[in-house]
């Protein structure tokens, strides 16, 4: 039995059936940040929903009507676990795409010279859509990582805030230095001064669905394939903001709030499967919390996730901090960081130790990650990349421990 508030990982592994797949034995997944393993109710309601429910939803007959009842379900269950209204979460294909779409629905609102906020620190999905508005005669404005950390300083976003300020995109957590961003305090003070707020959460979602009122972000985005489920974005868009939005889907669908940001038709089987994920995490808190109420358990499921990560982060950074050829990129804090842990070795090219750790069973990658930018202002070249090794709550000590075995060696000219 295992103590109160600690994760039963055995439990948790028999519920992702990656863990059981032969083409997988022995191997160890470290690139979570670019897509995590489906759960077990995802995958079960993705091959029932192509069995039986392939077919256009919401018509009288009985397969149609199921099929648009289990997308409206996929629709409240996630929003419940985000503490929003169903009609304020948003699915499409990517996290990229959803942001394009919103961009396009939000330059109306604009006029030239007025200003968007934007970092250096972000993933292109939260930028690049953003920064295509100054060919329309927005002003763009840069808020810039600190050059040796990566990390962003809220005091050095106040004097970018202006009267003609209308928008500002920054990240709950980088892809890279992976450092937590005081989301809350931000969106506070954006607000403030009249400013929208859109936080891309892709990074960070996979570690706890995160309270978005809390944040009091108003548009907030992550990838649900991270998240442990189909290939689909969701975009969390609050009412208030979503009433001023131009409609960017089909013109007699303006008054469908649902339909708004939905320029061509929904993945019907996507959505429907993504309700697999909040199956999974009430799961997940029956087993480690049983009894307990409805009520807070996504905050139970986020603590739970976020127990079982530090020890494990913690273990990596010190070993990275600590090796003489390795430039760990962000903080070296486990409690201000999420266990996405990027590096650049000193001797050894990020392609060379990548290949070397898969020799060994260990998956992880090398790149830019979309993160050019970011990795231009920390004076690193983007064709060279970086190594990057993450995790989630699936992960093992074991592994952890493997991992860092194997970055000894792999680190090695």
């Amino acid at each position: 039995m295992n103590a109160p508030g600690t994760l039963d990982l055995p439990f948790v592994r028999a519920q992702f059936p990656a863990f059981a797949e032969p083409s997988l034995a022995g191997q160890a997944f470290f690139e979570n940040a670019g897509g995590s393993y489906a759960c077990g109710p995802v995958i079960e309601r993705l091959g029932e929903y192509y069995r039986r429910l392939k077919v256009q939803p919401y018509y009288a007959f009985t397969a149609s009507r199921e099929a648009g009842e289990w997308m409206d379900v996929a629709r409240a269950r996630l929003a419940e676990y985000l503490g929003v209204g169903p009609e304020e979460a948003h699915f499409g294909p990517s996290s990229s795409q959803n942001t394009y779409v919103l961009a396009q629905a939000v330059r109306p609102l604009l006029t030239p010279g007025d200003e968007v906020i934007v970092t250096n620190q972000d993933h292109e999905a939260n930028s690049g859509a953003w920064r295509r508005l100054a060919a329309a005669g927005m002003v763009i404005k840069e808020w810039r990582v600190d050059p040796q950390s990566g990390t962003l300083d809220p005091r050095e976003l106040e004097p970018l805030l202006g009267r003609r300020t209308r928008l500002l995109a920054f990240p709950h957590a980088s892809n890279i230095v992976a450092h937590e961003n005081p989301v809350a305090a931000i969106c506070e003070r954006a607000r403030a001064a009249g400013v929208m707020t859109v936080v891309d959460g892709v990074s960070w979602a996979p570690h706890g669905l995160p309270d978005v009122p809390a944040l009091n972000a108003d548009v907030y985005f992550f990838s649900l394939y991270k998240t442990y489920g189909p290939h689909q974005g969701l975009m969390v868009v609050r009412r208030g903001i979503l009433e001023r939005l131009a409609n960017e889907g089909h013109y007699f669908n303006a008054d469908a709030l649902p339909k708004r940001l939905v320029p061509a038709g929904p993945d019907h089987a996507q959505i429907a499967a993504s309700r697999g994920i909040a199956e999974y995490f009430d799961a997940l808190d029956a087993h480690h919390h049983p009894g307990s109420p409805a009520a807070g358990r996504a905050a139970r499921v986020r603590a739970l996730l976020g127990s079982s990560e530090k020890p494990l982060l913690a273990a990596l950074l010190d070993f990275l901090r600590g090796h003489p050829d390795v430039r760990l990129l962000g903080p070296a804090d486990p409690d201000v960081r999420a266990p996405t842990v990027a590096f650049v070795p000193r001797r050894v090219a990020p392609h060379e130790v990548a290949r070397r750790l898969a020799e060994r069973g260990f998956m992880a990658a090398h790149g830019n990650f979309y993160a050019v930018r970011l990795l231009e202002a920390l004076g690193v070249d983007p064709a060279q990349g970086i190594v990057r090794v993450s995790f989630v709550h699936y992960t093992s000590a074991g592994e952890v421990e493997g991992l860092i075995e194997a970055l000894a060696a792999a680190l090695a000219p």
